[in-house]
């Protein structure tokens, strides 16, 4: 199992989520090791405001060492106002291989829960079959925009491999949990070759999906197609959804329903 890289201390953790979706969240680890190669936003910003120097610094995570001490202090000033709190935006709780990063995450989802309050997870790790134990009302979810494992180690290096995230995920939602999808990035065919519906049968089982385009990358611009493309696949999205009862997103900017598509 991988380590950290080191240990910082923060003056705060849970803060209100600009995402459209979201609500509250908190981050607890600075950097990311899966070492995404399409454009991560979260590393932009972190390299924007100074807080990592480079895509190698950024995959060396940094625990918050007092995550769990802010809590304590956070928690019965904000409860009232949180719907729920999402783990994470800027980095993943349950970040593959490091074990210290998981445990860590656990108890904090716990300490939110024991105070009632509702988490939702997003991961590219695996998600700890342990969550099943937690409150019913959490959310679990993965993100996962491809089953052709070759674009994964491509694009998400060392994240964990597709089929092994999926089984966590299908194994929570066998005990009963709920569970989710982002399938965002979405890819353009010019830089992987698949079938949205097969993706989407694979993940038939969820209570909900998020479906997003690619942002911030050349590659997508230069497929003169692409919104044409990503206007279909969202159609797709929605009627798959339609179909099957499952709730769904359509993350802005995916759908622009273009005259001539």
């Amino acid at each position: 199992m991988a380590k950290v890289k080191g240990y910082i201390r923060r003056k705060s953790m849970l803060y209100v989520t600009g995402v459209e979706y979201g609500d509250y969240t908190m981050n607890h680890v600075l950097g990311c090791a899966h070492g995404c190669k399409y454009p991560c936003y979260a590393f932009m910003m972190k390299k924007r405001f100074g807080k990592v120097s480079s895509y190698e610094e950024w995959l060396e995570p940094y625990l918050v060492e007092n995550t769990l001490e802010l809590l304590d202090a956070e928690i019965p000033k904000l409860k009232n106002r949180i719907v729920s709190v999402q783990l994470c935006f800027s980095t993943d709780p349950f970040m593959y291989g490091y074990d210290e990063i998981c445990e860590m995450s656990m108890n904090a989802i716990r300490k939110l829960n024991e105070h009632s309050i509702t988490c939702t997870v997003l991961t590219k790790g695996l998600l700890p079959i342990e969550l099943a134990e937690l409150s019913s009302k959490n959310e679990y979810g993965i993100t996962l925009i491809s089953l052709t494992e070759a674009f994964r180690k491509r694009m998400e290096p060392h994240a964990a491999p597709y089929k092994e995230r999926l089984a966590a995920l299908r194994a929570l939602h066998d005990r009963g949990c709920r569970t989710w999808v982002s399938i965002e990035p979405y890819p353009t065919p010019n830089l992987v070759r698949q079938n949205l519906d097969k993706l989407l049968e694979a993940v038939s089982f969820v209570d909900r999906i998020i479906f997003g385009r690619m942002n911030y990358s050349r590659e997508v611009s230069s497929f003169l197609e692409h919104k044409v493309f990503y206007n279909r696949c969202a159609r797709r999205v929605i009627k798959f959804c339609d179909e099957h009862g499952i709730a769904y997103h359509i993350k802005d900017g995916t759908l622009t329903e273009l005259e001539d598509d």
